[in-house]
């Protein structure tokens, strides 16, 4: 950045010497203690604003550091609260561990029992099902027994009627 200024400083004075031959041509000695006053107010205004800037980076750098001390403390205090938060922890309810580890297991658990209660009500359909499928049949079974009972005993009534009827035909014969 200095040699920008130089090479800055390095054109403005050629352009002043020019200026400072031009008005010497026609003024002469006023023009140099006009020129040497210019030099001498563009030096020290050039010296102002390098001492300005140093100041200002010096002054960057000291916010700097303390936002990172700051950041330093600020991570140490956080890690020293998390440390206090847990200990709090375990000395609010001792059988916390123990009462979490429990509804894990439950929750477990429950997850188990969907699928076992869904089958559950699958099967007790189905058995519903075969339950009344099997009563239909047993009914019908039922009814059948009936009708065979009724043609067994017409059967035999009419057997009876019959042998009766022969018994007689044969009494009547002798």
């Amino acid at each position: 950045m200095q040699q920008g200024d130089q090479m800055e400083c390095g054109g403005k004075e050629e352009q002043l010497l020019q200026l400072v031959c031009v008005r010497s041509a026609s003024t002469g000695e006023e023009a140099m203690a006009e020129w040497a006053a210019e030099q001498s107010s563009s030096r020290s205004a050039l010296s102002l604003f390098k001492e300005k800037e140093a100041e200002i980076e010096r002054r960057k750098l000291e916010v700097r550091d303390k936002v990172f001390s700051m950041l330093g403390r600020v991570e140490e205090e956080s890690k020293r609260l998390a440390f206090i938060r847990q200990e709090l922890e375990v000395m609010a309810d001792p059988t916390r561990r123990e009462v979490d580890a429990i509804r894990k297991r439950i929750d477990k658990v429950n997850k188990q029992l969907k699928p076992l209660g869904k089958t559950c009500l699958r099967k007790e359909k189905e058995y519903k099902m075969c339950l009344d499928a099997y009563n239909d049949k047993s009914n019908e079974k039922a009814t059948l027994v009936n009708r065979l009972m009724e043609l067994v005993s017409e059967s035999e009534r009419l057997r009876m009627k019959k042998l009766e009827e022969l018994n007689k035909t044969i009494e009547s014969l002798y």
